[in-house]
């Protein structure tokens, strides 16, 4: 069974492209600007279980800062070992080493293997699953085992990870001696799950099985739900709840609230809602492909369908970003989608579009249609890429579409709770695995091709081997060359993904009268592909187009975009503006031009848009007495006077100075 983080060694990128551009950053500039800060947060350190200062921090309730080291640490080493396949480099190499030692070094003679509950709190073990992340910090110990033994080749990692899951396993699980409990924080059950994909651990298949079917169980412990029996177990008042709760039994937020066949809509924190249900379609994936069969698919992709059509719908920026509630990190009531804090919301975390990518990865699997590959690409290119300076070393946490003066566009070194970074760090280490999903039986071979890039996967079917590469400017121009390299004897079907924004449009040449469009994919047959193995594609609709989200909303606003790609202005292009374009606006007849432009500093070229749009004029409600009345007659409002208008593409924000002004989407007149 594939997964990206496994495949992508089979993928290279060997010419100019974006993804390439960011990758080489990231391998060269972000994975040792993270290496530095893990050193100087003492979280580099944090396996020789020593006793540091901040672990003395008790301020912070109920997850203090250190509770999720673990998790920052194996994000990091997972990353590295990816970028160390493709390019290496003795210094991350020296440090992934020492910290697999020390990550050894810290595994208690049972099994166990937490920093926080072996040196900080050690009679605290299991008491808080909902809130402290023990499991959570096992899962991203698993995948970074999985990284560390696909890149060095041994099981060095993987012994221990696998005796700690079998511990897990002994403490939780549906027998009536152990926990019904599941991770507060899901992503152990992808990590599982990938565990036993690579190893057949039957402990890993039967937790993740478990942790999954048995969230949001009313009664699952002794009669309740497993979270209100453990705060009972610790003696807690039922009105002791974290900031993120809502009310002390709205269980939404961990989306425990009700078992996930039945929760009609996405809920709660963002990014545990994403890894939770990668891993539901994770496991979906091991019975389509013949791995392990599981008699609950159909309901549980049904669930699936459901909640994703409910998020892109209803609960997603324009960007791919999702999470509208700065309170819980996550989703607020459906289209509650304002662009800025000073507007009441827009949280936008970039870990929780990575997890829309890796949910959309695994959904292609089960259902090849190009609405997921849209939203993957749509959220890698706009709401996670701006997450990364083009320096390699600066962050965005949280991602609105439009500055405050509470909030300005701009990013950091490093944050408290460093989630982000190392996930953009192990993203990019792996992302030729996300490109393409390919595989076959005897003489009949497939390739899924889902993004578009310079690049090329070779990979074996039986005694073909197959090599398929493709040539373009994405995402700035839509023309792909492909070269197919298989056997004659090989019967070799491709489908390209034609985009939901190029409208049904495109050229294939040579042209294929067989050729069929089914579920957003060009599905090129044998009879073409044995005799055209150099053909191209070109994708219509690059040019700029205006974009308005759902009238429920009540965001009157438009936005640029072109291609795969979001706009926005800054004040840098546009320096007049004061006030964080709160005033500036658009008609959806306003023509719009294009031409070329770069970043010197980084040499970094792109596409600008130029158009005219208007300023409104707040004079009037300047002027007016105060506390006379809330609103004014029409007469009384807006003068318009006219402003050119220069936008840059989303992911380039806060990269040349300025105020830290930007909008995406401008008031639509």
């Amino acid at each position: 069974m594939s997964h990206p983080q496994t495949l992508f060694t089979q993928t290279s990128f060997h010419g100019p492209s974006l993804l390439r551009s960011r990758r080489t950053t990231v391998a060269r500039s972000t994975v040792k600007a993270q290496l530095r800060k893990l050193k100087d947060t003492g979280r580099y350190d944090c396996f020789n279980l020593k006793w540091q200062p901040v672990y003395d921090d008790k301020s912070r309730w109920p997850a203090p800062p250190s509770l999720y080291w673990d998790s920052d640490v194996a994000k990091w080493l997972e990353g590295a070992c990816y970028l160390l396949a493709e390019e290496y480099d003795a210094e991350v190499d020296a440090a992934v080493r020492e910290i697999a030692d020390m990550i050894r070094g810290a595994q208690q003679d049972d099994g166990y293997l937490n920093v926080y509950f072996t040196v900080i709190e050690p009679d605290k073990r299991w008491s808080n699953i909902r809130d402290q992340h023990e499991l959570y910090n096992a899962g991203h110990l698993i995948e970074a085992a999985l990284a560390h033994s696909n890149y060095y080749k041994n099981d060095f990692l993987v012994k221990p990870i696998e005796k700690y899951v079998k511990l897990i396993r002994s403490v939780f699980g549906p027998e009536p001696d152990r926990r019904h409990a599941y991770p507060g924080h899901p992503e152990t059950e992808l990590a599982l799950l990938r565990l036993y994909t690579a190893t057949g651990n039957q402990d890993a298949y039967e937790l993740a099985r478990y942790f999954v079917e048995e969230r949001g169980n009313p009664k699952g412990q002794d009669g309740m739900l497993y979270y209100e029996w453990e705060r009972q177990q610790r003696g807690d008042s039922p009105w002791k709840r974290p900031d993120s709760y809502w009310m002390h039994d709205t269980h939404w937020y961990n989306q425990a609230h009700k078992p996930i066949l039945e929760q009609e809509s996405v809920e709660g924190h963002a990014v545990r809602a994403m890894y939770l249900l990668t891993g539901v379609a994770d496991l979906l994936c091991l019975d389509e492909l013949g791995v392990k069969s599981y008699e609950h698919r159909d309901k549980y992709f049904e669930a699936l369908t459901r909640l994703w059509n409910n998020m892109v719908d209803k609960k997603m920026s324009l960007t791919g970003g999702i999470g509208s509630m700065y309170q819980w990190e996550g989703f607020g009531i459906d289209y509650f989608l304002p662009q800025s804090s000073d507007e009441g919301g827009c949280y936008n975390e970039t870990c929780a579009s990575i997890g829309v990518i890796m949910l959309a990865e695994r959904l292609l699997h089960l259902d090849l249609n190009s609405k997921y590959a849209d939203i993957m690409e749509l959220c890698l290119y706009n709401a996670v890429m701006t997450g990364l300076s083009l320096e390699g070393k600066a962050f965005t946490y949280v991602n609105q579409l439009a500055s405050s003066e509470s909030d300005k566009s701009q990013r950091e070194e490093w944050f408290d709770t460093s989630c982000c970074p190392p996930n953009v760090t192990r993203l990019f280490g792996s992302i030729g695995g996300y490109i393409w999903d390919y595989g076959g039986t005897g003489k009949d071979v497939f390739v899924n091709v889902h993004l578009y890039a310079t690049a090329e996967v070779t990979f074996q079917v039986g005694e073909q081997q197959i090599v398929l590469e493709q040539k373009s400017n994405w995402p700035w121009e839509g023309n792909i060359l492909f070269q197919l390299q298989a056997p004659e004897s090989a019967n070799v079907t491709l489908r390209l993904r034609i985009p939901a924004w190029a409208r049904k449009q495109y050229t294939l040449t040579p042209s294929c009268k067989t050729a069929k469009l089914e579920n957003g994919y060009l599905s090129l047959p044998p009879s073409y592909t044995s005799v055209n193995q150099a053909f191209s594609l070109d994708i219509h609709g690059f040019e700029p187009r205006y974009l308005s989200p759902h009238p429920y909303t009540n965001q009157r606003t438009l936005t640029l975009a072109r291609g795969p790609l979001i706009y926005c202005v800054e004040d840098v292009d546009n320096p007049w503006e004061q006030d964080h374009f709160r005033n500036v606006g658009l008609r959806s007849d306003s023509k719009i031009s294009e031409e070329e432009a770069e970043i010197k500093e980084f040499s970094e070229r792109y596409i600008a848009l130029r158009s005219v749009g208007w300023v409104r004029k707040m004079d009037d409600w300047a002027q007016r007495d105060a506390g006379v009345e809330p609103g004014a007659c029409l007469s009384q409002m807006e003068e318009a006077e006219q402003r050119e208008l220069n936008f840059i593409p989303y992911f380039l924000r806060a990269n040349r100075g300025g105020k830290g002004h930007m909008r995406v989407g401008l008031l639509r007149h």
